[in-house]
């Protein structure tokens, strides 16, 4: 199994059950290295979704009490097993990523760290489980990534853009039940 994008890169892979085991992996050096909890270590985006192609990066949730007062103990575990910080801004996470070498060039893995059971958290797992329980919608989601990346294989932030309705349109179902 190879797992990784450069920077922008957008590429398409076909679904492989290795990505559970990886994830299971990274966890249970999450939970080692952090003292976190099983329950707040998820697996999440496309190679959480059974079946669908998705970018080869595995995409993880952690959820903290408080994002925005992580302490650096806190990063500093997740550095001791390769995360690193990322400059990126968002409004109900930070973002790290692990990479696959010193270069910084491959990102493998992502943590979204957030709220436990926050907004962000409840709408991502939301995501996960509908797709998965509702193949139809999976494989709506899937043409939508395909048709992208039949048109381009670089352009991360339009690539999010072109399926920012869709992703929405699901986080509103979670509020409607």
């Amino acid at each position: 199994m190879k797992l990784g994008l450069k920077r922008d890169e957008v590429r398409l892979v076909q679904y492989l059950p290795e990505w559970r085991t990886e994830f299971a992996r990274v966890k249970e050096e999450m939970m080692h290295e952090t003292g976190m909890s099983d329950e707040r270590i998820e697996h999440i985006g496309s190679t959480a979704i059974v079946g669908i192609k998705a970018k080869p990066i595995i995409d993880i949730v952690v959820g903290v009490d408080d994002f925005r007062r992580v302490t650096e103990e806190l990063f500093t575990a997740f550095r001791n097993i390769g995360f690193l910080r990322l400059r990126v801004e968002r409004p109900e996470s930070i973002v790290l990523a692990k990479f696959t070498d010193d270069t910084y060039e491959v990102k493998t893995h992502y943590i979204h760290l957030t709220d436990y059971k926050g907004e962000l958290w409840e709408d991502l797992i939301f995501f996960r489980d509908y797709l998965n329980q509702h193949p139809h919608v999976k494989a709506a989601y899937e043409k939508l990534k395909c048709d992208y990346t039949a048109q381009s294989s670089t352009g991360i932030t339009q690539y999010t853009n072109h399926k920012e309705a869709f992703v929405k349109d699901i986080y509103a179902k979670r509020k409607q039940s």
